[in-house]
């Protein structure tokens, strides 16, 4: 029992070591994906990588009964019966569950196809899948006990070292540190609620500088200026028939 409690730093670092061996590929999955996705409004979404072909085909004719045309638009294209599909006028247009659509243009003398296909990239594509573990009922719970790894590694590696190196001085100040930084944002950026309070005013700020007459629907319209009535001379009356409506104008009052 006494050798056990000299050698429970010993035990702490090999299960540090081999729960950081653990973590490893689950480090590198959620890092990688994490960076991509702080990144989407500079980069874009790199999960997929799309590409744009034209197929000419054979020219369907516009009797062809419409499921017929889809099966003909399918097998050029080569990816399989699509999940929906429509058909207005000359047009013919496929979706499919991975995003991709082909839209084929009927033309007497042939037909074109055009493919914007979606490809998942290899790795990244898996990996921002995987980031997010809502609607996936076992990762969930493989990404839990990732969550719990991480936390052991914080917390055991607070205790592995003793003396100047841990917390009596040297891990005191980079815990600090470590804790200060956001601590340090929230209060500088001012919270989630400023950040919408300042994405609404950059909202209205670009609603305002839009040019009268080329803004939104909503916008309000520059009000009509009301036609002023210029009085006309007095006519005479009108002999030319019965019926006439003769507007004769009424005697001053004698108050004025």
């Amino acid at each position: 029992m006494v050798e056990l409690k000299k050698r429970w730093r010993a035990w702490l670092r090999a299960i540090h070591r081999d729960f950081g061996y653990l973590a490893i590929g689950f480090t590198l999955i959620y890092a990688i994906s994490g960076i991509a996705q702080n990144h989407i409004e500079d980069w874009g979404d790199v999960s997929f990588k799309a590409t744009e072909r034209t197929i000419a085909m054979a020219a369907i004719p516009a009797t062809t009964p419409e499921i017929v045309a889809v099966k003909s638009v399918a097998d050029a294209v080569g990816m399989g019966m699509p999940t929906a599909h429509t058909r207005a006028g000359d047009e013919i247009r496929l979706d499919y569950a991975n995003g991709s659509k082909a839209t084929a243009i009927l033309d007497p003398s042939g037909t074109t196809v055009t493919v914007q296909q979606h490809a998942r990239r290899p790795f990244i594509g898996l990996a921002n899948w995987l980031h997010t573990a809502r609607h996936k009922k076992a990762w969930k719970y493989i990404a839990d006990t990732y969550a719990v790894l991480l936390l052991y590694l914080a917390l055991s590696g607070i205790f592995m070292i003793k003396g100047k190196l841990g917390l009596k001085w040297r891990g005191t100040i980079l815990i600090s540190t470590g804790i200060a930084v956001p601590v340090l944002y929230i209060a500088l950026a001012g919270g989630p609620d400023s950040q919408k309070e300042a994405v609404a005013q950059t909202t209205t700020d670009e609603i305002h500088s839009v040019p009268v007459g080329i803004g939104p629907p909503s916008a309000k319209k520059p009000e009509t200026p009301t036609p002023t009535l210029t009085p006309t001379p007095t006519q005479e009356p009108d002999v030319k028939g019965p019926g006439s409506a003769v507007l004769v104008p009424l005697p001053p009052d004698d108050d004025q």
